[in-house]
């Protein structure tokens, strides 16, 4: 059974171009309950997915023809579906530019497959609806953010959110006035660098704030993390 508590029905597509790799990783997530489906480059993934609704997308970065980090910024403007950045290229910056691209997470190679296996999984629940009880909306200015839906509108026009950030805009949306320092939003919600929640808030505030320079609702704690101070829960 995998991790992910849903494997049975979990569709991944892994994209990468080294050939070897690719049958390793389908064998071995297909033995751990995944659905499996490979391609070698960025036009075979688009292929697959115009037939196929992936659950989670494992993606190299340096590929022959469209990089990894392209396929996924395409992927994002249409498709909230998660997203692993798996690859050589480990170096923070890497990982910072995988984030902004709209990658969910990033695993360096070369990497432990239990602890792809466990990120895999910790991504799908991430993204799973989430039985509890009802969540009120949060009116930040002009945005509003419904945590049930995970909708963010602005001028009551949607606004595309990756998993990621709508985990965290979730998050805040559920303590409102509670700060959370960096380290403890990478734990709750699975995230190794804690860079990485800087840039999410980042690019939220681009979304929310009227200027994302001077914030007024995803507030920074001087010497402790982040808060949400919304103008009101509905």
């Amino acid at each position: 059974m995998s991790p992910a508590g849903t494997a049975e029905t979990a569709h991944l597509l892994v994209v990468d171009d080294d050939e070897r790799l690719r049958a390793l990783l389908q064998r071995y997530l297909s033995a751990n309950g995944f659905r499996v489906s490979v391609a070698a480059n960025a036009a075979q993934a688009r292929t697959l997915m115009k037939s196929i609704a992936f659950d989670l997308l494992i993606v190299d970065v340096m590929m022959p023809g469209e990089t990894g980090f392209e396929l996924t910024k395409s992927v994002r403007a249409h498709s909230q579906v998660p997203i692993l950045i798996l690859t050589a290229r480990g170096g923070p910056e890497d990982r910072i530019a995988g984030l902004e691209h709209g990658a969910d997470d990033y695993l360096p190679k070369p990497f432990e497959p239990r602890e792809l296996l466990l990120r895999c999984g910790a991504l799908m629940r991430r993204a799973a609806p989430v039985a509890t009880a009802a969540l009120r909306e949060v009116k930040m200015g002009e945005a509003i953010f419904d945590p049930e839906r995970s909708e963010l509108k602005r001028r009551g026009k949607p606004v595309r959110l990756t998993t990621s950030e709508a985990s965290l805009l979730k998050l805040f949306a559920a303590n409102v006035g509670r700060p959370f320092s960096r380290a403890d939003l990478c734990t709750r919600l699975g995230v190794t660098l804690e860079r990485s929640i800087d840039v999410q808030v980042t690019r939220l505030r681009r979304k929310i704030e009227e200027d994302p320079k001077l914030p007024l609702y995803i507030q920074t704690v001087r010497g402790v993390g982040y808060v949400l101070i919304p103008d009101r829960v509905s």
